[in-house]
């Protein structure tokens, strides 16, 4: 029986649609005269009707009445509804008046009809609407969702779940920061509060997920939605941000799993690729520590912006080899060659200089690990520092265009061995600016999120593995950013390009560790201390409990790049006592002297402030 309805279903259309002229035509004559249609008018109407099925049974195929789903109704059906009746109606009346003249025919039936038929027509389109809006017959087995964001894209994600059956989601309020929105309602949806409802609103209504319908949203906004649901067991959904949707549509099938790496601050939209691409294209680019996560994703935007050559030069061979199949698989055009060296080997930085002639280095090799280089102090000094001045060096000897330094916040009153040394690596790069032709400058940020070393990953194996989540101080704060947002202004930095500066990320504001702990901890579906606990171990060797990024004699202003500052230091050391402090540092770090070393890191860095005492054992 359905498949024959089906099957004739144009034809079930059309007799539904002059079946419904019939009675609109009918009940304006019954209306007209108050139920009590005199036989005359009764005969007219018998005259009349089939000339008045068959002009509109015409009229509406132009108007595709005849088509179309019903349960997809919308405004456009409806105009064409009134359009398509109006037509009719207006030719239904000429004929009229050329076969009977106006008189006979009640004037007042011509208006009525067309009330009733419009009605009955849109109407119906409306029942089978409300039908599938209503959720019959799956309503039961949808699931909840509460919406956090009363906004375009919130509307536009109930508009899908309402017209889509096919999907198993019911939403069930709506949450937002704007209080005049609360007690409104958005397709039937009510606003039923703020975020400082969120606790009630979850245990009332008891949804299955909540959805973040702002793709706009700030980080610290995600940061206290997840903050407010911790104690909830209950997934959390997000949709791409804005840059990422096509035309700024929103739909059912765009919704993710929110992720920690929308709670940590993100890269201008919009910034200008023009300047870094001028600065990189057609040009032999060499990238240090290419195999480490900074350096790798140095390689992959430098790789897109169609270098001539892109040298990646590590001592790790694996991460060397899965770096240059992954680049040449994306970038097939890009003349790509990998060399094995070691900065601190002056005499290979000097051939790789001489044979390939780079135009540019990205200087990304260093050890970057605190507490590994608290216990391997000479290590750090002979990587950090020497291997700075071996590379800068033969940069500034081969008349490198530009050199710069990807540093760290932890140079900023250092407390740790690798601060000190990144920091004493700065001075460097700024002492050659004063008698090299190449351009120095170096580039700090905080730490960025899934690199080697990085506490994110730690967090999430011990999450999987049932606990517990090991975090050092419950007040250590971190800076965080994403690694392609961190290259990303390294690279807009370096088109910047003025001799001697250190540039600094803008990396917002500082977050808790344990706050981050935290947040993973719900994400991963579980309630943070009841289910997956949370012991705190104590500072390790070198570790602050906050971040910075400009020392006691620094300041920062802005520079030509949104998020990018220029700092502005003290007087610089005169280049011949730096020399000298430097060949005395070397020649202890080479006699792997760990007291002198430090004590020597601490007059040549007065603010490097170590855990432990110089004269102490190591």
């Amino acid at each position: 029986m359905i498949q024959t309805m089906v099957k004739h279903r144009r034809l079930l259309n059309v007799a539904f649609h002059l079946l419904l002229v019939v009675l609109a035509n009918y009940l304006a004559f019954w209306l007209r005269f108050d139920g009590a249609i005199p036989e005359k008018h009764l005969t007219l109407w018998y005259q009349t009707l089939p000339w008045l099925v068959l002009i509109r049974g015409l009229t509406f195929v132009p108007f595709h009445l005849y088509q179309g789903l019903w349960r997809y109704a919308s405004l456009w059906d409806l105009r064409n509804i009134i359009l398509g009746v109006l037509t009719s109606s207006l030719v239904f009346t000429v004929f009229v008046y050329l076969s009977f003249g106006l008189r006979p025919y009640p004037r007042a039936v011509f208006a009525i009809d067309v009330v009733l038929l419009i009605c009955f027509m849109g109407g119906s389109r409306m029942l089978r609407r409300l039908y599938r809006d209503l959720g019959f017959p799956e309503h039961g087995r949808k699931r909840r969702v509460l919406i956090y964001g009363a906004g375009d894209a919130g509307e536009m994600i109930v508009r899908d779940m309402k017209y889509n059956g096919a999907y198993a989601y019911k939403p069930i309020g709506f949450v937002d920061d704007d209080p005049s929105k609360v007690g409104q309602r958005i397709h039937g949806v009510l606003v039923l509060g703020t975020r400082h409802n969120l606790s009630r609103i979850m245990s009332t209504m008891q949804p299955h997920e909540v959805l973040v319908a702002i793709p706009s949203a700030a980080p610290t906004t995600l940061r206290a939605v997840v903050k407010a649901l911790e104690p909830f067991t209950v997934p959390i959904m997000t949709l791409p941000n804005l840059r990422d949707i096509l035309n700024g549509k929103v739909a059912l099938h765009q919704i993710r799993t929110l992720a920690v790496e929308d709670l940590l601050p993100r890269a201008p939209v919009g910034l200008n690729v023009g300047p870094v691409r001028r600065l990189v294209a057609g040009k032999r680019i060499l990238v240090t520590g290419a195999g480490g996560s900074v350096g790798a994703e140095l390689c992959r935007q430098v790789a897109a912006l169609q270098p001539h050559t892109l040298l990646l030069l590590d001592h790790y061979e694996h991460g060397l080899f899965t770096l240059s199949h992954d680049l040449a698989r994306q970038n097939g055009t890009c003349n790509i060659q990998c060399l094995i060296g070691d900065v601190t080997d002056a005499q290979r930085m000097h051939a790789v200089m001489t044979t390939h002639e780079p135009q540019l280095v990205f200087h990304a090799a260093a050890h970057k690990h605190v507490p590994l280089m608290e216990a391997n102090p000479c290590e750090a000094v002979k990587n950090n520092v020497f291997g700075t001045r071996i590379v800068a060096e033969a940069a500034a000897k081969h008349g490198i265009e530009r050199f710069i330094l990807i540093s760290t916040d932890k140079a900023v009153n250092p407390s740790s061995v690798m601060g000190a040394t990144k920091r004493l690596a700065e001075l460097l790069i700024q002492d050659l600016s004063r008698r090299s032709t190449t351009r120095f400058l170096a580039v700090r940020f905080g730490n960025v999120l899934g690199s080697n070393g990085s506490v994110v990953p730690r967090f999430l194996e011990q999450i999987e593995a049932g606990g517990p989540v090991t975090v050092t101080h419950p007040e250590v704060q971190r800076y965080f950013m994403l690694i392609p947002e961190a290259v990303s202004l390294v690279l807009h930095a370096a088109t910047l390009g003025q001799r001697g500066v250190v540039y600094v990320l803008d990396m917002g504001e500082q977050i808790k560790v344990l706050d981050m702990a935290r947040h993973l901890i719900h994400l991963s579906g579980f309630v943070p201390d009841e289910e997956i606990p949370i012991v705190f171990t104590g500072l390790r060797p070198g570790e602050k409990l906050y971040e910075e990024l400009v020392g006691i004699d620094e300041t920062i202003e802005p520079s030509e790049v949104p998020q990018i500052f220029k700092v502005r230091g003290g007087e610089l050391p005169e280049s011949e006592a730096l020399a000298q402090c430097l060949v005395v540092l070397e020649q202890l770090a080479m006699q792997s002297d760990t007291r002198a070393v430090l004590k020597h890191l601490c007059e040549m860095i007065p603010t490097f402030h170590p855990q432990y005492g110089v004269s102490e054992e190591r």
